[in-house]
């Protein structure tokens, strides 16, 4: 039996179990830095497998590391399963229906997710001892991916320094690696400070701290003029400071995203951003603080590991979707906006296009692109991909054209074509990890590459060394 078999086996033979686990996960649907129940899930998962697990790993409540086996090469699986907040849907349904009004739910599929790489590190494991090969497995849960970035405290802890290879992946609505750099964020609350005063009697014994809000969201508009191509700045205000006009409010909070293509960028782009904050502050006589509450770099891809995890997951194949998964997809479909369609209509081919219209799941996968690709998006793999060789994948585990972010994502989070997807990355990640554990050329010419796109430079965390993680 070859490689790809045997992955598919092991794998395909405990799927009851994967699936119960994604379930529950997408049950508990639990926000960042507070998936106790999904942590301790997982970690239960991985000890009854026969993985010693470490917990609380990087000062992280949620976060953890099962490990198994002995030497080198060391091989990490990166697994989350944080939650949406306002994304509560319920399962089965094609239109949009709340379990909870403005209740959590797994908008990003992350319940797939961490069981889709915890199924890749059980298979290795299996194969490992099927095999009689040296090396150790680990898989790594890591919360907080959607706000608050968990890996980037996990590296800046040096829980990546002793690995040789890193895999991931995630839910999608194509089947590709991930072969793209990204923007590296940092995130930060802007909080003003002024005085309170009756704004009808005495207004001029007032100092509004939310003019000094405004004032800093208007100098912002201003830059974004004058910022790279690439680089993107977001807000949330979150404290508007009172619901009355007549008062004078004497504290406004808002939440800022700076992004920009490399650390360095980002946190020029961000001094600039608190320069704003200063300057909205002096105009309205108020006091400005602030404190970065997360941060990750961008991303650094592996050519020499995203070329054999496309080639396996080519040879292995996308699974066939049922008569009832299709047409569960079609209704999911025809739920999707017009414009969503368009976009992503145009980067298929003809012949693709008219597959959607009969089948809306692509089922085929996109080669290795030849040169880097970039996302204008962030994620906090990309400071494990600062430590190690680090590759992932997408596969399609929605509807073709779906947002992530959105109640469809929910809705099909508990799908079978959903979880035969996230197995589907399973397997394409477990072979291209146990590719890289038989061959140790393989594992030298990505050692290779990633030491050539550091270019000498070195891992810095952009959280602060004295930002603790948040506990919920």
């Amino acid at each position: 039996m070859g490689l790809i078999e045997d992955i598919k086996k092991m794998i395909d033979e405990k799927r009851t179990a994967y699936q119960a686990l994604s379930e529950q996960v997408w049950t508990f649907a639990e926000l960042h830095f507070g998936e106790v129940k999904s942590a301790s899930l997982l970690s239960k998962a991985l000890e009854n497998e026969g993985f010693h697990v470490a917990q609380g790993i990087a000062g992280l409540k949620t976060g953890f590391v099962g490990s198994y086996g002995h030497g080198k090469p060391v091989i990490a699986f990166l697994g989350e399963f944080d939650a949406l907040a306002g994304l509560s849907q319920k399962r089965d349904r094609t239109v949009h229906d709340p379990i909870v009004l403005n209740g959590n739910g797994h908008g990003c599929g992350h319940n797939l997710l961490g069981v889709g790489s915890l199924a890749a590190a059980f298979a290795v494991k299996e194969y490992l001892i099927k095999h009689g090969l040296k090396g150790t497995v680990r898989y790594y849960g890591c919360p907080a991916e959607e706000s608050g970035n968990g890996k980037a405290y996990m590296a800046r802890e040096g829980c990546f320094k002793d690995v040789d290879a890193a895999f991931s992946w995630h839910p999608d609505s194509r089947n590709a690696v991930q072969h793209l750099s990204s923007n590296a964020v940092i995130e930060a609350r802007f909080t003003f400070k002024g005085i309170s005063a009756h704004a009808a009697a005495l207004p001029e014994l007032g100092r509004s701290a939310l003019d000094a809000l405004e004032l800093m969201n208007i100098g912002v508009n201003y830059l974004r003029e004058h910022m790279e191509e690439h680089a993107r700045i977001h807000y949330a205000v979150t404290n508007t400071g009172g619901v009355s006009p007549n008062v004078v409010q004497a504290i406004a909070e808002e939440r800022f995203l700076v992004r920009s293509p490399q650390p360095s960028a980002v946190k020029k782009l961000f001094e600039r951003v608190v320069n704003i904050a200063k300057g909205a502050a002096l105009m309205t006589g108020t006091e400005m603080s602030y404190q970065i509450e997360g941060g990750c770099c961008n991303l650094i891809p592996n050519k020499t590991l995203h070329q054999v995890m496309a080639d396996f997951m080519e040879k292995i194949g996308f699974p066939k979707p049922s008569e009832r998964d299709l047409a569960f997809l079609k209704d999911i479909y025809t739920s999707i906006g017009d414009n969503e369609k368009n976009f992503a209509k145009q980067f298929l081919t003809p012949d693709q296009r008219d597959q959607i219209a009969e089948k809306p799941i692509a089922d085929w996968v996109i080669p290795c692109p030849a040169e880097d690709q970039f996302m204008t998006g962030s994620t906090d793999v990309s400071d494990v991909s600062w430590n190690v060789p680090t590759a992932q994948c997408f596969t399609a585990t929605w509807a073709f054209a779906t947002v992530p972010h959105t109640w469809q994502v929910v809705a099909q989070g508990t799908q079978d074509y959903a979880l035969n997807a996230a197995l589907y990355a399973g397997q394409a990640m477990a072979c291209t990890a146990i590719k890289t554990i038989e061959d140790p050329d393989l594992l030298a010419d990505a050692t290779r590459e990633f030491k050539e796109r550091l270019g000498g430079e070195t891992y810095e965390c952009l959280i602060p060394a004295d930002v603790k993680p948040p506990v919920h």
